[in-house]
């Protein structure tokens, strides 16, 4: 062979070896990507021509996202029973814009490609029975969930509720408003997608933010809880002493903190702080206890936590650098750089309730073959493993929150309820004294039995302005969905 052949040969062996990486890199390395790609029309009508799996509630089974037939290209379109109701817990699933909260988190199994039913797809394309998803069975309590929303949305609130098994981490109810419909994004008429896409991301109001979960606030006197649990685990007793001081000077600082409206604390006792929400007294007791005590005691109680999934991820909450005495005093009270998700403040009341022991908030009960057969059951798991505080402690703050309530306003109460609780009125943003305040509501019944615990935000204190408390604002919102919860509402 001459020399130009065999440069000529050589070349098109080249040639040759860099088309089989190139197709190896496309067809494996890079498989996935294509596969998951949203413009892949053919993997779109492939999924669309499946029957996707159902969303159910509790064991009740109210179905919240399901399926019906369709004439169109796309064989399948998914439907959802009270679409804003529900959105924050199942999400959207749309032809142009995919998949969102719970619909995205279980996709492969509600599409039917996930490894564990491999065996029902085998044997659908044996017996040339229709594919079809698996269903997804969730924790929550429709008569929960439709409490809390209807009650929300009655008084035009923005914000959020949540509420909890204390015992077993289950989510009962997840609310968020304004909230928007799901069953828009689910359209096969791509100008209605898009048209409800571009409504609700261009409304200032977000609808479509999770504020339970992708949302972190300032929990204001709610948080006088962990400080309460700091300083019992330090040693402090309901009888401790403690200022009752209507102003305190902020350490290294000429600027003061007040009680609420100014007012000395009836009672000088740790017991009588929380009673009565003494915001100087819990500033002492923050710095006291100390930035090393009462992060690991938040830490506890899941705050900071980085990698929260429900199974939708969960924004962390944080305490801040509690760089100095001013921050820890100012932190005492929920203040300064202080925030949490609703979910998280649910947890402090489930915590205290569950003797001190957080636990793994959870959305899914179980999944569920197309046939309805359990594939796999959740079962409760602790949150961090190390209690945030002893169950005598608990059961001493837990007496603290009762009284609390004694001392709460608002609409709603009901004696046979037994519920313990505290509030929050939480100050925020860039000139707090002329902002209406968030108000909060966080509580656990029957305190005697634990079976639910919620916690509320009305973002600015709804219609109330600058007189907004979570006693006025928030309480009757928790007390209504208590009482869905305990078989009342």
């Amino acid at each position: 062979m001459n020399t130009p052949l065999r440069k000529v040969g050589m070349t098109m062996l080249v040639m040759v070896t860099l088309l089989l990486v190139n197709a190896t890199y496309i067809q494996v390395v890079q498989a996935d990507d294509y596969r998951t790609d949203g413009r892949n029309r053919r993997v779109l009508l492939d999924e669309y021509a499946r029957e996707r799996g159902k969303i159910v509630s509790d064991e009740a089974g109210q179905v919240l996202a399901g399926v019906k037939p369709t004439d169109d290209t796309f064989k399948f379109r998914r439907t959802y029973l009270d679409g804003p109701m529900y959105a924050p817990v199942t999400g959207y699933y749309s032809v142009l814009y995919g998949a969102g909260g719970l619909e995205r988190a279980q996709d492969e199994f509600l599409n039917g490609s996930d490894p564990r039913l491999f065996v029902r797809r085998l044997s659908d394309m044996i017996t040339g029975r229709d594919p079809r998803g698996g269903n997804v069975r969730l924790t929550i309590q429709p008569s929960v969930q439709e409490a809390a929303y209807n009650a929300m949305v009655s008084n035009g609130y923005t914000g959020s509720v949540v509420a909890l098994d204390p015992k077993t981490g289950d989510i009962l109810g997840m609310v968020s408003t304004p909230s928007y419909d799901p069953n828009t994004l689910a359209s096969h008429v791509s100008q209605e997608q898009e048209d409800a896409w571009a409504g609700y991301n261009d409304d200032p109001a977000n609808p479509m933010l999770n504020r339970a979960i992708r949302e972190t606030y300032p929990p204001g006197s709610t948080f006088k809880i962990v400080t309460t649990a700091a300083a019992l685990e330090n040693g402090a007793t309901a009888d401790t002493r403690v200022t009752n001081a209507p102003q305190v000077t902020l350490p290294g600082t000429s600027a003061t903190l007040e009680n609420y409206g100014g007012a000395t604390c009836p009672g000088s006792t740790l017991h009588d702080a929380l009673k009565y929400s003494c915001n100087t007294a819990f500033a002492e007791i923050a710095a006291s206890v100390g930035k090393q005590k009462l992060e690991a005691t938040a830490a506890n109680f899941g705050i900071g936590m980085p990698d929260l999934e429900i199974p939708m991820s969960v924004v962390p909450s944080g305490l801040g650098d509690l760089e100095s005495d001013a921050a820890l005093y100012q932190s005492g009270i929920g203040q300064r750089d202080v925030r949490l998700t609703p979910l998280q403040d649910a947890l402090l009341a489930a915590t205290v309730a569950n003797g001190g022991i957080a636990m793994k908030p959870q959305l899914i009960k179980a999944l569920l073959a197309p046939d309805l057969s359990t594939i796999e059951e959740f079962t409760p798991t602790e949150l961090t493993g190390d209690p945030a505080l002893s169950a005598a402690n608990a059961d001493v703050l837990k007496d603290m929150m009762i009284a609390s309530e004694e001392n709460t306003s608002g609409g709603g109460k009901d004696a046979s309820l037994k519920i313990a609780s505290k509030t929050g009125t939480a100050e925020h943003g860039s000139d707090p004294k002329t902002t209406p305040p968030h108000a909060w509501y966080t509580a656990f019944a029957p305190y005697d039995d634990p079976k639910i615990a919620v916690a509320v935000i009305v973002q600015s204190g709804g219609n109330h302005g600058l007189a907004a408390t979570g006693g006025t604002v928030a309480a009757e919102i928790a007390r209504t969905t208590i009482a869905a919860g305990l078989g009342g509402g």
